[in-house]
This record gives structure tokens, C-alpha cells and sequence, in this order.
């Protein structure tokens, strides 16, 4: 079925009518802006020129008062005239006169004093490394006595069986007779080579003792004595 249309419905005749009334629009707008006014505005700011203080405030200036000047001290004035006064007083004398045959001074003669030697504190210690002389074991240095150690030791059987092995510090005084003492265990590995080796130094032979100011002394010795399974 077809849709019939009549003339006057037909908006194709007209668009040249509605393009009229769009630029007639248009125009009027523009002319609207050109024709719209602005007031100006105005700022204000709070200072509109330099500012100036009308009031100033001034502090008023303290002077220090200057401290009084020094007391001049007077000079003694001099006069000729003395004043005899007389001396009633008594003054007793409880003196000794060097003329006093009674008086009997012991003069003893002069000793002289004897030096006196500085004390030594028999008990210290002086270790091996520092004292003057040092100790002899049978005749010569301590390399002899490392030697005398190790050709002496017995290796602790139950040692060997559970592969123990290390190194045991001893240390020992050397005293003023050459005897050894006071053996301990500064550093150990296991009981049995603790045991061995403070049996091996307490059967030292005697020393020769240690010296210091050409007086035998005590002497501190460390030595160190390892255990090694081959």
C-alpha cells in the first residue's frame, strides 16, 4: 500500500525558507555580543601608597652612671715632734743564759747514715722473657729442656685408643733455688694428657736460677707440649 504525500507536507520546498530564518539567527546573536558592555572592576589593596608610621615609638637611652672614682690614699706627713712616754712595764725573762754553769748539752759524734737498699718483693714473679738472666737447664739454654721433655713423655694409653691428640700449655715457676713449682694447666686438650704432662715437669731436674740485678729471682715459665699420634 503506498503512502501518498501532498505538496504542502514536502519539506524539500521549504529549506530555503528555514536557511533564511538560521542566518537570520546567527546574525542576531553575533550582533548581540558586539553590542553587550562589561563594567570595569576595581581592586582594592590594603596599601595604595608608602606606607608611613605616624606614631614611632622611641626608646628612650640609659646611660650607665660612671663608677666613683678611687679613694686617694693619703700619704703619712712626717713631724719632728716625738713623744717621750715613759715604759713602767716589766718584761720577765725565762731564758737560759749561755753562761749558766748548770745547763749540760750531750754532744754526740756524727754517724753517717747508711743507704737504703730498695726492697724487693721476694714473692713476684719475673717472666722468662724479660728477666736479666735467665735460667739454665743443665747448662744451657730452654731448647735443652724442650728436648729432656719430649724424650721423657708416655703417651696415655687410653688416649691412644680414642685418637686423642693436641697441645697442652703448663706454667711453672723456676724459683730462687732452680727447683720447679706451682705447675699448672693454662690451656688443656683432655684429662689424661693434663695428667702427663704436669707429671713430665714436676720431675725436672734443678735449674740454674734466673737472675736480675745479680740476685737470683723467681722466674714465670710457660711451655707448651703437644701430643701427636703417628
Amino acid at each position: 500500500m503506498e503512502i501518498k504525500k501532498t505538496e504542502k507536507a514536502n519539506l524539500e520546498n521549504k529549506k530555503t525558507l528555514f536557511r533564511e530564518i538560521g542566518l537570520i539567527a546567527a546574525l542576531g546573536l553575533v550582533l548581540l555580543c558586539f553590542e553587550w558592555s562589561t563594567t570595569d572592576k576595581t581592586v582594592d589593596t590594603l596599601v595604595s601608597g608608602p606606607a608611613t608610621i605616624t606614631d614611632e615609638e622611641q626608646v628612650p637611652i640609659t646611660q650607665e652612671t660612671p663608677p666613683p672614682p678611687p679613694e686617694q690614699i693619703k700619704e703619712p706627713v712626717m713631724t719632728e715632734e716625738l713623744e717621750i712616754v715613759e715604759n713602767d712595764v716589766k718584761v720577765e725573762t725565762d731564758f737560759i743564759s749561755a753562761d749558766d754553769s748548770n745547763t749540760k748539752i750531750d754532744i754526740k759524734p756524727y754517724v753517717e747514715a747508711k743507704p737504703v737498699e730498695e726492697a724487693e718483693d721476694e714473692t713476684e714473679e719475673i717472666p722468662f722473657a724479660i728477666v736479666e738472666d735467665k735460667p739454665m737447664f743443665q747448662g744451657k739454654d730452654a731448647n735443652e729442656f724442650t728436648k729432656w721433655v719430649y724424650s721423657n713423655i708416655e703417651y696415655p694409653e687410653i688416649a691412644k685408643e680414642n685418637g686423642i691428640q693436641g697441645r697442652v700449655t703448663v706454667a711453672f715457676t723456676i724459683d730462687k733455688d732452680g727447683s720447679v713449682k706451682d705447675i699448672k694447666v693454662l690451656r688443656g686438650v683432655d684429662s689424661s694428657l693434663d695428667k702427663e704432662a704436669v707429671r713430665v715437669i714436676g720431675k725436672s731436674p734443678k735449674w740454674s736460677p734466673g737472675k736480675q740485678r745479680g740476685k737470683a729471682v723467681k722466674v714465670k715459665y710457660t711451655f707448651p707440649i703437644i701430643f701427636q699420634l703417628r
